[in-house]
């Protein structure tokens, strides 16, 4: 059992069993989305999502002309699981999971998409906490 929650502890969730997927996305909607980077996202079947509290406070945005949708609480904005109306899948964005993730990223994805200031990243200065 994995547990996951928004910003605003308004939306909670638990996802039963092993997650299928775990893919780091780099396309021009998932940076949208995010606002960064990239999307980190999980992927299991939507029999595996269970919604404990909030889930009349989801909104689901659905790019028109694409497959791409992003699911929010609409209280505080945090990303969602998405559940696809038209197959089995749920997508998790893992960053809303309050529990470790349990599994490693396996590839990244639409790497010909990636922002060009990315490529930087692993050699930019680190910090613990807020720097001075």
């Amino acid at each position: 059992m994995t547990r996951g929650s928004c910003l605003c502890g308004e939306v909670r969730f638990n996802i039963e069993g092993d997650f299928e997927h775990f893919f780091i996305c780099h396309c021009s909607y998932c940076r949208k989305d995010s606002g960064s980077a990239h999307a980190a996202n999980l992927f299991t079947h939507k029999s595996a999502l269970t919604w404990l509290s909030g889930q009349d406070k989801v909104t689901d945005f659905l790019l028109k002309d694409s497959r791409h949708t992003k699911s929010f609480c609409s209280i505080c904005g945090s990303a969602m699981p998405i559940v696809e109306a038209d197959n089995d899948m749920c997508i998790v964005p893992a960053g809303c999971l309050d529990d470790e993730v349990p599994v490693k990223p396996e590839a990244h994805i639409f790497t010909a998409s990636q922002a060009g200031w990315e490529k930087e990243l692993a050699t930019t200065k680190r910090f613990p906490e807020l720097p001075e």
